[in-house]
């Protein structure tokens, strides 16, 4: 009837479905990363190693990673808060193997993220994840793989290959908090 000008309030919304980019890897290229020798490159190492421990432990986030204390592990358990939710990690081999490449002793922290203990942390973890990150980039491009490797990459690859193994979804996002 023409009783309202049309102005096309929706324009620039889009509302359709649109595939978002992978960020997930097979588990084959976690365990060729695993197998990696990056011994005469110890930044690369640090960050495939921090990469390998997130994914063992269920797609931890880094930021999670860098304020794990030495007191979380507790009992072959490790134990650590993410959105409110307490989440409990069986301690593997693999993640003690990881831990005791970078012990320092007199760190609280279970891993070296935040090397100097209240000293300006949140940016001791921004700071060492952006290094983290970049390293992961240029490993990810020396085996050519077509996803940017970082980080994240391990969240979704873990949730990826515990799909693949006929994980309930429901048993997945739990386990990722």
């Amino acid at each position: 009837k023409e009783l309202v000008t049309q102005r096309f309030p929706f324009k620039y919304v889009y509302t359709g479905v649109e595939r978002t980019t992978k960020r997930a890897v097979p588990l084959r290229v976690m365990k060729q990363l695993r197998m990696l020798d990056l011994s005469i490159y110890p930044a690369k190492r640090f960050a495939r190693d921090m990469l390998l421990f997130s994914f063992y432990t269920r797609g931890m986030s880094m930021v999670d990673m860098a304020f794990l204390r030495k007191k979380d592990l507790d009992n072959s358990i490790l134990t650590y808060r993410r959105t409110g939710q307490r989440l409990f990690v069986k301690w593997e081999p693999c993640m003690q193997e990881i831990v005791d490449r970078y012990n320092i002793p007199e760190s609280p922290y279970l891993l070296p993220i935040i090397v100097k203990s209240g000293v300006d942390e949140r940016k001791q973890y921004i700071n060492a994840s952006h290094r983290i990150n970049r390293h992961l980039k240029t490993i990810g491009k020396e085996l050519g793989l077509s996803v940017p490797l970082t980080h994240y990459v391990a969240h979704h690859s873990w949730a990826s290959a515990a799909r693949s193994k006929n994980i309930p979804i429901s048993v997945i996002s739990e386990g990722m908090g």
